[in-house]
């Protein structure tokens, strides 16, 4: 089951976009697979665990680092090629001027919490090198940037985001399995990008 799971985020994330054309539908859809694949894996991970920080300074660095983000991602916009007709994208996927703040919100709020205990805790791992997980990770934002990005920009942002998933690891490691400074660090990441790709598209 624990390798299976991450085929099942993966599919919720392509029925939500390519069949519902939904960006609600792909992030509950995804946030389903994941905490229905926990329920029945039943994992012996306290909750605890995204709340455990033993020294502050891997909260600052995680912040700074990930809260970069969504400001690279701004200024290099036309850098990444990304599609101009985004903004007609991204609103067919449901997201426009009246629903982007409640995305933002749940995105930001509730789904670093989420994808942390799951890639970190669950499937994680202590190793210093890279692991299975920080790429299975980043493969799912592939299926996010078909059709808004070239070819190039996709595999240079996979490969990011699996740098990013190996960093969060390394801060859990540091903090003894402890997810807060993970968790907190994917937050600005998530917050920042989402607010720049909504400027941008709104």
């Amino acid at each position: 089951m624990k390798w299976i799971a991450p085929a099942l985020a993966y599919l919720a994330v392509f029925l939500g976009l390519f069949a519902f054309h939904s960006a609600w539908a792909a992030l509950l859809g995804f946030h389903a697979a994941i905490l229905g694949s926990l329920w029945i894996a039943r994992p012996n991970i306290p909750l605890s665990i995204l709340l455990k920080n033993s020294n502050k300074k891997w909260i600052a660095v995680s912040l700074l680092v990930c809260g970069s983000s969504g400001f690279a991602l701004f200024f290099l916009w036309n850098v990444f090629g990304i599609a101009s007709d985004l903004p007609a994208q991204v609103e067919a996927l449901g997201l426009n001027a009246q629903t982007w703040f409640p995305f933002i919100a749940y995105f930001a709020l509730v789904n670093p919490f989420i994808e942390e205990y799951f890639w970190r805790g669950y499937l994680g791992n202590a190793t210093k090198s890279l692991h299975i997980s920080d790429f299975l990770y980043a493969g799912f934002h592939a299926l996010i940037l078909i059709h808004k990005v070239p070819i190039v920009s996709i595999f240079f942002a996979v490969a990011a985001l699996a740098l990013a998933g190996w960093f969060w690891r390394q801060l859990a490691r540091e903090e003894g399995g402890g997810l807060l400074a993970p968790a907190l660090g994917h937050m600005a990441a998530d917050f920042t990008i989402l607010v720049a790709i909504c400027k941008m598209t709104t």
